[in-house]
């Protein structure tokens, strides 16, 4: 979690809202990411699926089965869909996001029988830094408004 924090720490300092991903295979970084959506001006480029997408081409697969996807906010559905799909043996996540979290807050598309796929789920690992550095964010963005 401490390497997605890091990813975080790098989308807040090109203004992107401050989500990182890390996904690992045993002890092996596979596909790291950050949010990209404003730089690119692509509303998929949140750190998941572009960590997926790493991790894909480094594996030279389309399934992600016996992997780790570290992010440091809870999933919104888009990229909570694509993880199931990819087939992630495990998700960790940090903060919750009470606006569009697809794990526990909002919706919990993990149970949701469309994807017959199971996964192990652990939340609020680092909460309090994974939630300040967005706290921070977006206290900045007001400050600017």
């Amino acid at each position: 979690m401490r390497a997605a924090l890091d990813e975080a720490e790098i989308a807040m300092a090109m203004g992107e809202v401050p989500v990182g991903c890390v996904i690992a295979k045993g002890n092996l970084v596979i596909g790291r990411a950050h949010n990209l959506r404003e730089s690119r001006n692509d509303p998929t480029a949140h750190a998941e699926i572009l960590a997926l997408r790493m991790a894909g081409t480094i594996l030279d697969s389309r399934r992600l089965d016996g992997t780790t996807l570290f992010v440091t906010l809870e999933p919104c559905p888009m990229c909570m869909s694509a993880i199931m799909l990819a087939g992630v043996s495990r998700l960790v996540y940090g903060a919750k996001d009470p606006e569009a979290g697809a794990v526990a807050s909002q919706l919990n598309l993990a149970n949701e029988p469309a994807f017959k796929h199971n996964i192990r789920i652990s939340g609020g690992i680092l909460e309090d830094e994974c939630s300040q550095i967005l706290r921070s964010f977006f206290e900045s963005v007001r400050a600017r408004i």
